[in-house]
């Protein structure tokens, strides 16, 4: 009889040491009394056996206990069940007499905290979900989990974590952010070799940057955009350190020029639509064509008509272009655009006629072969189809069903700017067959296009190459062409020549801080754009 009762009584204390190992695995000195299980709580009965503890004031040890009472701390859901526990703790009499703690609470480390209502691995799991999705989603979250939780709850333990350690950095990313876009931008820095964050400052001043790079005097490259409160802080703040420009900011750069220079020699893109043949003859050919592209009766023109005359209106009558803009439920940028038009017809662009279309590139053979006297729709889709055509043989019917019916020669319009400003951006391998040749043509007929053609290809291949060496010589050879877009980009350029030379030279470059940027707009959209500067610097750097 005393044989199995000593059995019952190690089979328990194995359960039992099975339960704490289990329940409080990175935790010593604490026992497990009992555990009570029912449909919806797991209560655990636990206390420390430790002999005394060290006053949290004055560190002395001190054995002598003085009471103790219940704590029901919290913990981690076990199988959708909400754990509770029983925690019997002691509090103990300081033996320093001039300490002024006369008694104080044993606390348990890792398991609690002084006036915490949860352990600490319970903490912990708030803290990382309130990091991951922030109060509303990450209270949701929690209650899914099994944790009853307000979303006030989850920010304060995302807020009361430490801030990450942040090693000497050699290589800085900064750029910057919105808060609230166009009217204020804070700044983020990155360690460009570990690829983390390592601050977030409130504002994007030249000053606040050079304080935060004074406080790190071991800087020796700053990646950076060509923003010149971001040069100007980079110079005060780490002058020994080397500015690099980054190379995509250049090339996305020298691609606006490229595409205001196209926009500004658009009549020679005409060079690409064949001539309306002279032999038609009959009353398509008897009508000419109205000498203004502004069309009438169309509800898109009357429309644009009437803001115009309204907004033209308002400001005349004083008002300003804020003003003109809250009234009308407009932009500032549409009422600047409109301001600046002095009569409608300056506005348009004939995009409202002809969308993009698959069959836009095949146009001008169409026209050529229509002009030849082949005028099968099902023909000419098989003679388009091995030259690189994916649409449907409805669309081309749909094209020269127009040319038969129209009072108009019906030809191919000229690509838009922006699309001949891409063929000249693209490496020429990637051009296909008809690109090629209409650049060549385009090249041929403007003599400023073939120019600009030239020096974006030179500039690529300075750039993919790492050639910084050769950007005075480019500059130069700017110059003496007549372009004058490229020419204020080269005025940028030859401001910031030394940082742009060494991002054209230098493997750094600003495309981690780029990323970091982007996942800040995200953090901030998953908040509803209401995060204040300490919840949203805390999430970037400890996420």
């Amino acid at each position: 009889m005393v044989w199995a009762v000593g059995l019952k009584v190690r089979a328990v204390e194995e359960i039992v040491l099975r339960l704490k190992e289990l329940l409080f695995p990175s935790i010593v000195d604490v026992a497990v009394l009992s555990v009570d299980v029912n449909v919806e709580t797991v209560r655990v009965e636990a206390q420390c056996t430790t002999v005394g503890a060290a006053c949290p004031g004055c560190g002395a040890w001190s054995t002598r206990i003085h009471s103790s009472y219940l704590r029901f701390p919290a913990d981690v859901p076990s199988a959708g069940r909400s754990v509770v526990l029983q925690l019997r703790v002691r509090r103990f009499r300081c033996r320093n007499t001039v300490c002024p703690r006369g008694t104080f609470a044993e606390q348990i480390p890792g398991l609690t905290r002084r006036h915490g209502q949860r352990t600490e691995q319970l903490r912990s799991t708030l803290a990382a979900v309130g990091l991951a999705l922030a109060g509303r989603a990450g209270a949701r979250l929690a209650a899914v989990l099994g944790v009853a939780v307000s979303r006030s709850t989850v920010l304060r333990l995302v807020d009361a974590l430490p801030e990450p350690e942040a090693s000497a950095p050699r290589v800085v990313g900064v750029d910057e952010y919105a808060t609230r876009k166009g009217r204020h931008y804070g700044t983020v820095l990155v360690d460009v070799e570990t690829r983390r964050p390592i601050d977030l400052l409130p504002d994007r001043e030249a000053a606040s940057l050079a304080a935060w790079l004074a406080q790190w005097p071991g800087v020796e490259v700053v990646c950076r955009d060509r923003a010149p409160f971001f040069a100007e802080g980079a110079a005060a703040g780490a002058p020994q350190a080397v500015q690099v420009a980054d190379r995509w900011h250049l090339w996305h750069n020298l691609s606006e020029a490229a595409e205001r220079t196209v926009a500004q020699h658009r009549q020679c893109l005409r060079a690409l639509v064949p001539a309306a043949p002279e032999h038609e003859t009959g009353p398509a050919s008897e009508e000419k064509p109205s000498s203004s592209p502004w069309p009438t009766g169309h509800r898109f023109a009357e429309r644009t008509r009437a803001k115009h005359a309204t907004i033209h209106a308002l400001l005349a009558a004083g008002h300003s272009k804020r003003s003109v803009a809250r009234q009308l439920g407009m932009s500032q940028n549409t009422v600047l655009r409109y301001s600046r038009a002095e009569t409608p017809e300056d506005l348009f662009n004939g995009q409202w006629q002809n969308r993009t279309s698959v069959v836009d590139e095949y146009k001008t053979y169409l026209d050529d072969r229509w002009n030849d006297g082949c005028t099968n729709a099902w023909k000419l889709w098989e003679e388009i189809v091995p030259l690189g055509y994916k649409g449907s043989y409805q669309r081309v019917r749909a094209y020269l069903h127009k040319k038969r019916v129209s009072p108009r020669p019906v030809t191919a319009r000229p690509p838009s700017p922006r699309t001949v400003a891409g063929w000249i951006l693209s490496r020429p391998e990637t051009l296909t067959e008809p690109e090629q040749l209409q650049l060549k043509t385009v090249r041929t007929h403007c003599p400023e296009l073939d120019a600009l053609t030239r020096h974006v290809r030179s500039f690529a291949v300075m750039l993919t190459d790492r050639q910084g060496e050769r950007l005075p010589d480019w500059l130069d050879a700017v110059r003496q062409d007549d372009l004058p877009s490229v020419h204020t980009l080269a005025a940028g350029i030859d401001r910031d020549r030394d940082a742009v030379i060494a991002g054209l030279t230098l493997p750094w470059n600003s495309g981690v801080v780029e990323g970091h940027v982007n996942r800040i707009k995200m953090l901030k959209r998953q908040m509803f754009g209401r995060a204040g500067f300490q919840l949203l610097r805390k999430r970037v750097l400890l996420a």
